[in-house]
């Protein structure tokens, strides 16, 4: 049995009669560039959140870039962000004109940890992006009184926790903005790249797009830059949209399978909730200590694996001029070397699943009694 990391495909025969006449109907249209389905879209995922507006566009890094230019960030700003996230989260800091300050993160959730935010807090701190990673929320009531305490604004990076909850409210409308990405392997996936920001404040969605739609068509405000989504993406995901709900749940029973099958299986930290949150899992992360050769007993048999992500991003040749250690974020630096991603997706079946975790027990089995029990047997006869 081959086992993938993901099954787009799969997904895909589910739903196709809809995704075909969808795209049938922009290319009736022509409503190749925004249209009629991008703002379709841009109400229904609002109205999702509970949030009056969102701003759609090109990809999900451009609308932490998009949101960081709306709230004015300029050279010489300190914007925070987890020291475990892929690089949209950082790298956007830095084109925007601000400076990246890394956080280690939670032991137990990979999320930012409120208490290193406080500590890195300086006079030139002027914002604090917390990553919801994994599909699992950060820990939001601490970030947020931070926030207010330093008057501080805060983007939510939400790219992989579409629904997810934080003590029953969805991630994404704690913030000041918070952003998106619709990259075909999220849980609310396009067929290409799409993104969105999402945010109460008419102001700040007002500018976000006028800026992304080079400083307002036909009357330039301004300087801004070309991020648009297209038809054919904004028809997919108004088709995705009311599937999303039943999805996450059947997310949400795959891990918990995992989480049943795999309990006491060799040194396997499984991933944990925090209290009050609702993990969407967009990936599940198992930790052990023997992950490079359980990824390579995994390949041989049939199933994909993912490292999400091989390196934490201070230890990258790009922010090597800040100069940090590992000690500088012990918990980051330490999960690093130990994670590991399980395929996970609505239409993975019961049997794939078990086909995964006796594998994983199998290598657990052997790399306890190498010997096996002929092994064994044989030695203490001589």
């Amino acid at each position: 049995m081959k086992i993938p990391f993901v099954d787009l495909h799969a997904q895909y025969l589910t739903i196709k009669q809809e995704i075909d006449k969808a795209i049938a109907d922009v290319i009736a249209q022509s409503a190749f560039i925004r249209g009629p389905y991008v703002d379709a879209f841009e109400e229904a995922w609002a109205r999702a959140l509970g949030v009056k507006r969102c701003v759609s566009c090109a990809n999900g890094t451009d609308a932490l870039y998009i949101a960081m230019r709306a709230l004015g960030v300029k050279p010489g700003d300190e914007v925070i962000t987890s020291a475990h996230s892929w690089i949209s989260t950082s790298e956007t800091i830095t084109q925007a004109g601000g400076r990246v300050v890394f956080c280690d993160t939670d032991e137990e959730t990979f999320t930012i940890d409120p208490a290193d935010i406080e500590r890195k807090i300086r006079p030139a701190t002027v914002g604090i992006i917390p990553v919801h990673l994994y599909g699992q929320p950060a820990d939001m009531d601490p970030i947020m009184a931070i926030a207010r305490k330093h008057k501080l604004w805060v983007i939510e990076d939400c790219a992989q926790a579409h629904l997810a909850k934080y003590k029953g409210q969805f991630v994404g409308t704690f913030g000041n903005v918070a952003t998106f990405s619709f990259y075909p392997g999220k849980n609310l996936g396009a067929y290409g790249d799409a993104g969105c920001a999402v945010t109460n404040d008419d102001r700040l969605a007002d500018w976000m797009t006028t800026f992304a739609r080079h400083g307002g068509k036909g009357e330039h405000v301004m300087e801004g830059i070309n991020s648009r989504m297209d038809g054919f993406q904004g028809a997919i995901l108004n088709v995705k949209l009311p599937h999303l709900s039943a999805w996450t749940k059947a997310r949400q029973r795959v891990a918990a399978k995992y989480d049943h099958f795999l309990e006491g299986v060799g040194d396997i930290g499984k991933p944990e909730v925090a209290a009050g949150c609702e993990h969407v899992y967009h990936l599940y992360v198992i930790r052990t200590e023997k992950r490079d050769s359980l990824r390579k007993h995994l390949t041989d048999a049939g199933v994909a694996t993912v490292l999400n992500y091989p390196k934490a991003l201070p230890f990258y040749p790009a922010y090597a001029y800040l100069g940090h250690e590992p000690a500088d974020f012990p918990v980051a630096y330490a999960n690093q070397s130990c994670i590991l991603s399980l395929p996970i997706y609505p239409e993975i079946t019961d049997e794939m699943i078990e086909f995964v975790v006796e594998h994983i027990d199998s290598f657990f089995q052997k790399s306890e009694n190498p010997l096996g029990i002929e092994g064994q047997l044989a030695e203490r006869h001589g």
